[in-house]
């Protein structure tokens, strides 16, 4: 009997990618079983679609969250093994020299409502977490908690353009709105920056002068039902290793990257 792995899915709407997902793993085209689905969104319509599947859904709703921190004593609230510190320095979503009142106020907001993410995940044991349309930034307290080892990354994200150009919330529409004549979409591990995770898979698409912004998004959700469930079956397979490569430029300069190595079929990665 072939091993399934344990998926965790977080969405903020819709939940197509999440149903392509379900629907992969039904078919057997995934070795894996769903085992929740966490949203951010009370009104999320993917948790229609887990009830249907009959898939475990829970909701933390990040904004209720965040607007309760406003009105009481934030540091009250932050988990008890919240390091401000350690997150100051490590994240990448801020410029080092933002006001650090305002760089402080963000990642503890953040890690009250992840600390109460992570609870809820607490009940459904897990391999592998997919972001599929979850519409919020994770800080270093959320992943660190969930990738014990760095060179064993376990969340997964999808990114509606091919990184790491455009980056951020609005992938197609900053791909047709910078007049590209190819656009895609990405799946790549999540860690600190903004879509700046190293790259497992990607497929592009033309994108021809009648294109309109609508058809571009249209294309680029067809591949990424296509591109994210083979890439996390690659996952399931253990076929992804990511290794830290080293290159020197022309100018002395050392760039170093984490990147995916995707290996033959019956070789085992460390991921």
């Amino acid at each position: 009997m072939t091993h399934k792995i344990r998926i965790g899915v977080l969405i903020s709407g819709g939940g197509s990618n999440l149903q392509a997902i379900m629907d992969a793993c039904s078919a057997g085209r995934i070795d894996a079983k769903v085992v929740f689905v966490g949203s951010d969104n009370p009104g999320a319509q993917g948790l229609q679609r887990a009830k249907a599947h009959g898939v475990p859904s829970f909701v933390v709703d990040y904004r209720t969250v965040i607007r309760d921190t406003r009105n009481g004593k934030l540091q009250e609230r932050v988990p008890r093994d919240f390091d401000l510190e350690s997150i100051l320095v490590s994240q990448s979503v801020f410029e080092q020299d933002t006001e650090k009142d305002k760089r402080t106020r963000f990642f503890a907001e953040r890690a009250i409502a992840e600390g109460a993410l992570l609870e809820k995940m607490s009940a459904f044991p897990f391999d592998l977490l997919v972001l599929a349309g979850f519409m919020r930034v994770l800080t270093p307290y959320f992943i660190d908690r969930v990738n014990k080892d760095p060179l064993r990354p376990r969340i997964m994200n999808i990114h509606p353009a091919l990184l790491p150009a455009f980056p951020g919330v609005d992938g197609y529409g900053d791909t047709f709105r910078y007049g590209c004549k190819v656009g895609g979409c990405t799946v790549h591990f999540v860690d600190y920056g903004e879509d700046t995770g190293p790259i497992i898979g990607q497929k592009a698409f033309d994108i021809f002068p009648e294109d309109t912004l609508e058809s571009v998004r249209a294309k680029g959700l067809k591949l990424e039902w296509e591109l994210y469930p083979a890439c996390i079956q690659l996952f399931a397979a253990s076929r992804l290793k990511v290794v830290l490569k080293k290159h020197t430029l022309t100018t002395g300069t050392v760039f170093e990257r984490k990147t995916v190595d995707i290996l033959p079929e019956g070789v085992s990665g460390s991921t």
